[in-house]
């Protein structure tokens, strides 16, 4: 009983909420620490808002959020990325609802105001009832930093942090293996489905490398395949790996012969894709493509997850969204490639909804027990978290830790960038 915290008592600070071993109730419940949250992580990080392929053209955008604050991403006359906060600045109604398109400009529907791609005001009835001081270049969207890497698109209110590249760090390595999966072509995104789990956010971020529910959670995912994939699957017991990349970031390998898909292409083809395989000798790609194509099809052997709020995981990106202290917003996006294939992309599409759509054997099994995590958070809030898995047989990685497949590793990472950011 001596790891009872009196919640009572406990205040709100990171260094008693986090250890190395556990984490406290509150982190999931206390609404006073889900709005400290937003301004010292949302607010001061990097989080990603959207993939270049989601706004190809000049004058694309997209709807997104960076934490609760709803922004537009979008590509000017430059092909220039611009991230916005979607409010007037005049009396604050967003200036668009559409959740995605293309546009030449945006207006705001109250009193006219109009803005152009880059976020600048261009235009509002009557401007003389401002006065001849008033500054249109001082009215413009509220913008935030933005930059990218490999396609993918993030964002930042903190204009002093440090450099994107910088921030991920030793998480590049792994994003650029992950971006081989367009075989040969560019990744892009085919579509995606949203929905909502009452959860905290942070029971999401640690899932994407919990490797240790996977046998339970998705047991009906495992009886779903054939021998020789249930057997690629079956990974707790194989030569896998998690490890802590800094800043909060972390990677769990399942597959290890999966981690590089250019390397090993004369491997047997397995038999769930020969069909795949045999349509694209048919359609005339060569032997060397037919292989190259045929196993980025299948998805990295790897889960990478990139705090705070995106996973790149496997075959598809999962985005977060924290909505409240018990509702979070989570997007599927599955990936194909670029000028790729119909029948590689077709084969991805059909291996996604098996998984990760609403009707798969994957994303609602992990939404029934986040739900039932944030339930079970209403008994006994003076009971700890644990975490602690592994903890004492890690060794040293590239960048942090590095543990066992089925490890907490990758979540004490997530929590030792949570504190010190909470504690800034």
């Amino acid at each position: 009983m001596n790891q009872l915290i009196n919640v009572k008592n406990i205040t709100l600070d990171p260094d008693r909420l986090v250890s190395k071993e556990t984490v406290a109730t509150p982190l999931y419940t206390s609404p006073e620490l889900f709005e400290k949250e937003q301004e010292k992580i949302f607010r001061r990080t990097w989080v990603w808002v959207a993939h270049e392929s989601e706004i190809p053209d000049k004058g694309s955008f997209k709807l997104s959020k960076v934490g609760l604050e709803p922004v537009i991403v979008v590509r000017d006359r430059k092909a220039n990325i611009h991230v916005m906060v979607n409010r007037c600045r005049h009396r604050a109604a967003t200036v668009c609802e559409i959740h995605k398109g293309k546009t030449s400009s945006f207006q705001c529907p109250y009193h006219g105001w109009g803005y152009g791609l880059d976020g600048s005001l261009r235009a509002l009835p009557h401007p003389e009832q401002y006065g001849d001081d008033f500054d249109k270049s001082q009215h413009g969207l509220l913008k935030l930093r933005t930059e990218s890497y490999q396609g993918m698109v993030f964002a930042t209110f903190n204009e002093d942090i440090e450099p994107l590249e910088d921030f991920l760090g030793a998480a590049k390595k792994w994003i650029d293996l992950f971006m081989k999966q367009g075989g040969g072509f560019p990744v892009k995104t085919l579509g995606e489905h949203q929905f909502a789990v009452p959860m905290n956010w942070k029971v999401q971020l640690e899932n994407t490398t919990d490797a240790y529910h996977f046998p339970v959670v998705h047991k009906s995912f495992l009886q779903s395949l054939d021998d020789e994939a249930e057997e690629t699957f079956t990974f707790l017991d194989g030569e896998g790996f998690v490890e802590d990349l800094g800043n909060g970031h972390s990677v769990m390998v399942m597959i290890p012969e999966l981690v590089d898909l250019e390397e090993d292409l004369d491997r047997k083809i397995p038999e769930r894709f020969e069909e795949l395989a045999q349509e694209l000798r048919d359609e005339g790609y060569p032997k060397e493509q037919v292989r190259r194509i045929v196993r980025a099809v299948g998805g990295s052997g790897f889960n990478l997850n990139l705090f705070p709020n995106v996973a790149c995981s496997m075959a598809f990106f999962r985005v977060l969204t924290p909505a409240a202290v018990d509702k979070t917003e989570i997007r599927h996006i599955a990936l194909g490639m670029e000028g790729g294939p119909e029948a590689a992309n077709r084969m991805r599409l059909r291996l996604h909804e098996h998984f990760q759509g609403p009707m798969g054997f994957g994303s609602p099994d992990d939404a029934e027990v986040w739900e039932r995590i944030q339930r079970g958070t209403d008994g006994g809030p003076e009971l700890p978290i644990l975490v602690n898995r592994g903890l004492g047989q890690e060794v040293p990685g590239e960048a942090g830790p590095r543990g066992h497949v089925s490890d907490e590793t990758g979540m004490r990472a997530a929590y030792a960038m949570w504190k010190r950011m909470m504690q800034e």
